[in-house]
């Protein structure tokens, strides 16, 4: 419709579309078209729309449109989006952002980025419906209509005193089944499940989906409510504390923008920094084999089962790892849980442990000796490699587990104590355990 100029047709297509859909479309577009097309949407369409967009696409509808336009935007848009906004876009594009919104709304996006940006404050909305405990049920319905349409959210009510102070939550559901004349008071929940502004975002998403709450009542220092937290945002927060642990637990520094948009250089700048230290922790592994270069010269056939051992070791201290981080996640496991999970994560590895080094023997006989003719695989080198592989997983697992209970206990992220790290540490151990252990079985 857009190439053969079909206009009417399009602009009615895009009215009926999902706003994510158009946003979707529009990010597709050549740049000398976005503007023009973002243009056909009607005032409330566009702002939903404009929500949707990449950092980018926003930047290029922001200088392409008049500050009129920018305005009615602005308005329309829930509070929480206009200041995630504004944290993602360029100085110079936020001043005139900021001169185009009407007064009232400034001070609200200006306290709201006052908030730190990990904390509840930071992610909350001031669009919600509010209700005193002395209504009924018709009352409470009439003010719904009369305020509902700009609010985030109008299932979910939130009763509030005379001062703002946070007294109940009652929802539309529990109004329809009760009768007209019933009172707020009586029929809402005074036992709100709540957070504080100064809260880190993870523990509303938390309450989120412990409670399965579809809103979340956020309070400041004194009580008073000033905001709430809906389940999409919840999911956004979700989002990117799992893609930031992802990062971490593969040696990436985050970074806020997706794959997809993140430049070569920007790429570059986030995944050095850990190559260079894991780079330069290898030193240990080499200083360890060249002090044992003459064992490994008196029996040569070692040196082959090295890596084996090496990444076997990683690949142990990787599961209990992420075993636990995981189970740290999802509030399951607390630090002082630290030597429960060892005790259980020994007692794994010993299974694991007996388990490979079983296996390892029979490889090592019908395949190393028998079928690749590698003579120098005996008894003796057999028992070596597999009895060091036995307390490498052990070891390994020690530490995988060990590692991100400590960190989370010292209020270091827990994902930072991933593989990269484990893989390290276990390395420079596995290859002590093993010269320890051949020069006690061989004598070298």
């Amino acid at each position: 419709m857009l190439e053969n100029k079909s206009m009417k047709q399009f602009k009615e297509t895009l009215e009926e579309m999902n706003e994510v859909d158009v946003a979707n479309f529009i990010s597709e577009l050549p740049q000398r078209k976005i503007a023009m097309v973002f243009r056909l949407l009607s005032k409330t369409k566009s702002a939903e729309v404009f929500a949707n967009l990449e950092v980018e696409e926003q930047s290029h509808i922001i200088e392409s449109i008049t500050d009129k336009e920018l305005g009615e935007i602005i308005e329309e848009l829930y509070l929480d989006d206009a200041v995630d906004l504004l944290e993602e876009l360029p100085a110079n594009v936020v001043k005139r952002v900021m001169r185009t919104a009407t007064s009232e709304t400034r001070n609200l996006i200006n306290q709201y980025l006052q908030y730190s940006e990990n904390s509840a404050g930071s992610i909350m909305t001031a669009e919600y419906v509010d209700l005193k405990k002395y209504m009924n049920v018709r009352e409470a319905f009439a003010r719904i209509r009369r305020i509902g349409e700009d609010k985030e959210t109008i299932y979910t009510c939130f009763v509030v005193s005379s001062d703002r102070r946070l007294e109940g939550v009652v929802t539309v559901r529990d109004m329809l089944l009760s009768e007209e004349d019933a009172i707020i008071g009586d029929i809402m929940d005074s036992n709100v499940i709540h957070a504080k502004t100064t809260d880190d975002r993870e523990y509303v998403a938390d309450l989120c989906s412990d409670y399965d709450l579809l809103a979340v009542p956020i309070v400041d220092l004194e009580g008073r409510l000033v905001g709430i937290v809906t389940v999409d945002d919840v999911i956004d927060v979700l989002q990117e504390e799992i893609t930031e642990d992802f990062d971490k637990m593969a040696g990436i520094t985050p970074s806020d923008k997706p794959y997809s948009r993140a430049g070569v250089v920007d790429i570059w700048k986030s995944r050095t920094p850990w190559l260079m230290f894991l780079m330069i922790s290898a030193t240990f592994t080499s200083m360890i084999i060249n002090r044992f270069e003459g064992a490994l010269a008196a029996c040569v056939a070692l040196t082959g089962f090295i890596p084996m051992l090496m990444g076997t070791g990683g690949n142990s201290g990787s599961q209990s790892s992420t075993a636990v981080i995981r189970s740290l996640s999802l509030g399951d496991t607390e630090p002082h849980d630290i030597f429960k999970v060892i005790w259980k994560e020994i007692r794994v590895a010993a299974l694991c442990g007996l388990t490979l080094a079983c296996v390892n023997f029979a490889k090592m006989f019908l395949i190393d000796r028998l079928v690749l003719g590698n003579t120098g695989v005996t008894f003796p080198v057999a028992l070596t490699v597999c009895i060091t592989l036995f307390f490498v997983v052990i070891f390994a697992k020690a530490v995988g587990s060990t590692l991100p209970l400590a960190a989370e206990k010292i209020g270091i992220d827990p994902a930072v104590m991933a593989s990269p790290l484990i893989s390290t540490i276990t390395d420079a151990v596995s290859l002590l355990v093993y010269f320890v252990i051949a020069n006690a079985v061989l004598h070298i």
